[in-house]
């Protein structure tokens, strides 16, 4: 064959210009298809996630090329993959790249809906091929699919499969390499417009929010010590005391966060009569964090770690949960109604220690909705209540603590992730995967009569920010912290999901509760590549980013 490169029959590779006329949206895409059909063409639609294209992929495309005169591929957008949390591998713009590099391929467009079905209406192709194992599938979306086509009398063929991989398999033998993590992490900066001015101008409205911290205080206290041998009266460590730190803890701690970022924080906790509380309430009046604390407890709650260099050899945990009573609990609503008329954002911190009850709960939760525009829960341990915070607009759990609540060990994550949104009626939720990052999960319409209200949720997986782990404590604190206010200050659910992961970096690599403030959070973010990156122009302008639901401050 030959290989001239004026010869139209010869191969070509694809320059930058072919991707880019190759890659398009929707409009455009329909004007082409129109101009091919008064031409007499005929036109083939395939669609699917393309994560790693592999040979499968290949012989799939040649068979749909065979069957008409264009061939439209479709992808599915990043945040629309349904296939793990950490899914998918490839970011969708370079799936697309890899697509439209195919010289089989006409054009190539990245879906934002969760299925093909609102293309194909659009579309109409007089042909829609799927692999051979959809020939016999029972899957409701497949089926929308098919009916959508058959109702203007399209075709749906199935290939023949010759040859059968999976792109999930592959993943698996290939696992994680650091240079997709940074390609990927790139990507999601790019498609959510996170670049440093964008988030300079989040930050920079943190300091005009005021916000309500609500939950269980806890003093977590440090013992740093050097380990000498066994003891000689039996087989056990022995170990010299060296330092001791005490930390604020719990809901204190979230406050000081938000303290520390630049917002103003108001708490309302529990406490005893013992001089941790009054540590705790010095500490608090230190940090400059308004505080409100019942004196509902016999004692504050203490967590004791024994710490040798950064290894956390033992914990001792003192105090006992100790729900309010009737009496603490009428003046804990006084309180957080008086306290909400001017909060912007609210946070909800069920530790599992009685300051949050369902009666403190019934008594105040209409209130709160009704004067604060964000509304965020969290918890830890098991006795505290995920389900409980209905009709919040962020949960932020991490996966056990979600699988716990929702009583489900076995499937998939994003279907657990819509019982528990179905089952709250919340609208946003974080869901931490320690070091696989975390993933937020959206709803298609935030309108509650919508009929996308209750379909399949968008998903956005964000790989983990942290370089170096010295404590994990205090990271879920600083990330419900940092992305409460980045949403109260107008952020996109996505950009305060990297807000909280920086903070939350940044919390990772220090020992014991230190709270994360505005100046060490520019200064870390300024070192990130990721957001320089997104900065720079992206040529192909026609890709469509993934919708994302902007919450503001009222």
């Amino acid at each position: 064959m030959s290989m001239d490169p004026t010869d139209p029959d010869s191969p070509q590779q694809a320059g930058p210009a072919d991707l880019d006329r190759k890659i398009v949206d929707l409009p455009s895409l329909l004007a082409t298809v129109q101009n091919a059909r008064q031409a007499g063409k005929t036109v083939v639609h395939c669609h699917g996630c393309f994560d790693i294209v592999h040979p499968g992929h290949i012989r799939y495309l040649q068979f749909a090329r065979q069957q008409g005169d264009l061939l439209v591929v479709s992808l599915t957008g990043d945040s629309q993959v349904d296939k793990g949390p950490a899914r998918p591998y490839v970011p969708q713009e370079l799936r697309a790249e890899n697509l439209a590099a195919l010289q089989l391929v006409d054009y190539v467009l990245i879906n934002p809906h969760p299925t093909a079905v609102e293309l194909l209406a659009a579309l109409r192709p007089e042909c829609y091929v799927k692999g051979h194992e959809y020939a016999s599938s029972t899957n409701p979306d497949f089926a929308r699919e098919r009916q959508t086509v058959e109702s203007y009398g399209g075709r749906v063929i199935f290939s023949s499969g010759e040859v059968i991989f999976s792109s999930t398999s592959i993943i698996d033998r290939l696992g994680q390499s650091r240079q997709m993590e940074n390609q990927r992490l790139a990507a999601y900066c790019s498609r959510h417009q996170l670049t440093n001015p964008t988030l300079a101008r989040i930050l920079g409205a943190i300091k005009d929010i005021r916000v309500l911290v609500i939950g269980d205080a806890i003093l977590d206290r440090y013992v740093f010590c050097d380990a000498q041998n066994l003891a000689s009266e039996s087989p056990m460590m022995s170990l010299t005391q060296l330092d001791e730190r005490s930390f604020l803890g719990g809901a204190a701690v979230v406050a000081q966060h938000v303290a520390a970022m630049g917002a103003s924080a108001c708490l309302v906790t529990s406490v005893g009569s013992d001089e941790p509380s009054e540590q705790l309430a010095s500490s608090l009046h230190a940090a400059g964090v308004e505080h409100h604390m019942l004196n509902a407890r016999p004692e504050l709650v203490q967590k004791t770690r024994f710490v040798v260099d950064e290894t956390k050899l033992l914990k001792l945990d003192h105090g006992h949960p100790h729900p309010l009573d009737s009496r603490s609990e009428r003046a804990a609503a006084d309180i957080i109604a008086q306290q909400v008329r001017t909060a912007h954002a609210v946070i909800w911190c069920d530790f599992g220690y009685g300051t949050i009850t369902d009666g403190l709960w019934l008594r105040v939760s209409a209130e709160v909705r009704r004067h604060a525009a964000v509304v965020a829960a969290d918890v830890s341990g098991h006795r505290s209540q995920l389900l409980r915070f209905a009709h919040v607009d962020l949960l932020c759990p991490t996966e056990r603590e979600l699988r716990t609540a929702m009583h489900d060990f076995d499937n998939g994550l994003s279907a657990v992730a819509w019982k528990c949104l179905h089952r709250t009626q919340a609208q946003h939720l974080l869901v931490t995967l320690d070091k696989r990052g975390l993933v937020a999960f959206d709803r298609q319409s935030h309108d509650p009569t919508s009929a996308q209200w209750r379909e399949r949720l968008r998903s956005e997986h964000l790989p983990a920010l942290g370089d170096r782990t010295v404590d994990k404590l205090g990271c879920g604190d600083a990330l419900l912290a940092a992305t409460t206010l980045s949403l109260a200050a107008g952020a996109t659910l996505n950009q305060a999901a990297y807000l909280g992961s920086a903070a939350a970096a940044i919390e990772l690599g220090r020992i014991g509760n230190v709270p994360v403030d505005a100046a060490t959070l520019v200064e870390w973010l300024g070192s990130r590549d990721e957001l320089s990156a997104a900065a720079k122009p992206v040529r192909r302008h026609r890709v469509p980013p993934s919708p994302v639901i902007a919450a503001t401050a009222g």
